[in-house]
Formats: C-alpha cells, sequence, structure tokens
C-alpha cells in the first residue's frame, strides 16, 4: 500500500518515534484524527514481518499511519503532539526500546509536509526545548507494510499488559494532560 494514499477529505501522516503501541494509543484520541494504523516504513525488506524489523534485518521503522481531517486537525498539530509524547533526540533509542527500527522519523507525503517538519524542528531548536540536539530524520514516505493484527489497537485491547502499563500509559495520560482541547469527546 502506498504510505500517502489518501480519501475525499483526508490527508496522511506517517510518524515513527519508538514503539508504535504508543503513538497509536495517542493518536487515536485526537479529534480529526479518522484512522491509526501500526506498521512498518523505510526498510529495504519487502513484506516485514514484526520479527525481522525487530531483529534489526529489514531496515523499516515501527510507525503510525494517521489518516486525519485537515480542516479539523492540522499536520502541524500532529507534529506538536509527536514531538511532545517521544524523545526526539535520541538516536535509535526511546527508552529501553533500542535499534534502528526505533527511530524519530517523520516520513512526509508531501513538500509542504516536509517544509513544515523542517520548520518545527527547527523551532524547537531555536527554543532550545531539549537538552541535545534534535536527531528526528524528515525522508520521503516510502512502501508502507501494515502491521500483523495484533498489533493493531494493542493498548487499547492489553491496558494490562506490563508494557502497556509502564510504557504506553504515561505517554496517553501525559498527552491526555498537555493536549486536552485536542481530545475526542
Amino acid at each position: 500500500m502506498s504510505s500517502c494514499e489518501t480519501h475525499a477529505e483526508y490527508e496522511v501522516a506517517v510518524l515513527a518515534g519508538g514503539c508504535f503501541w504508543c503513538l497509536e494509543a495517542v493518536y487515536d484520541h485526537i479529534r480529526g484524527v479518522d484512522a491509526v494504523e501500526s506498521g512498518y516504513i523505510g526498510g529495504e525488506t519487502a513484506n516485514p514481518t514484526y520479527e525481522a524489523v525487530c531483529g534489526g534485518r529489514t531496515g523499516h521503522a515501527e510507525a503510525v499511519r494517521i489518516t486525519f481531517a485537515p480542516e479539523i486537525v492540522s499536520y502541524r498539530t500532529l507534529l506538536e503532539v509527536f514531538f511532545a509524547i517521544h524523545d526526539p533526540t535520541t538516536l535509535n533509542r526511546q527508552g529501553g526500546d533500542t535499534g534502528t527500527q526505533y527511530r524519530s522519523a517523520i516520513f512526509f507525503c508531501s513538500p509542504a509536509q516536509r517544509q513544515t517538519a523542517e520548520d518545527i524542528i527547527a523551532e524547537l531548536t531555536e527554543q532550545r526545548r531539549y537538552a541535545g540536539p534534535i536527531v528526528t530524520q524528515v525522508v520521503q514516505a516510502t512502501q508502507w507494510y501494515e502491521a500483523e493484527a495484533y498489533h493493531q489497537e494493542y493498548f487499547a485491547r492489553n491496558p494490562s499488559q506490563g508494557y502497556c502499563q509502564f510504557v504506553v500509559a504515561p505517554k496517553v495520560v501525559k498527552a491526555r494532560k498537555e493536549f486536552t482541547p485536542l481530545l475526542k469527546t
């Protein structure tokens, strides 16, 4: 499937910032987001599996493909949430998750998305929002591969699972607190 395939009034954002369960759990609750799909992007292997991606053998990142209504939530706003819920200063790492599959990356679907991503990174850098430099990659979206079915809506289906309790849930709580006006009712 094309990473940037859209439907009538929707656009697509493709973001990687560590485990896709975390990103999906946050973006599922943002008003204007129609769908969030966990998957793989940015690698060399066709039809990658979770095991191969986690083993670092494919070059893919765990990512989310967000279908959103730009008249309700802007691409820029989605990126503001992105930079608030993960650490964009750690190369190929988010917390205890290490490897290129956990890299911070924005896979843009248009020149306008690329410009927005570069602008917000420049602004955050100028504001010295983070102690270290932002290492988030801004790259053209490539082939998208949907993750296995058991990864979709993982947090919603497994809130008691250890990783969900200790890693995903705090990100969801933080996003709900910082972005309350953006939440679905």
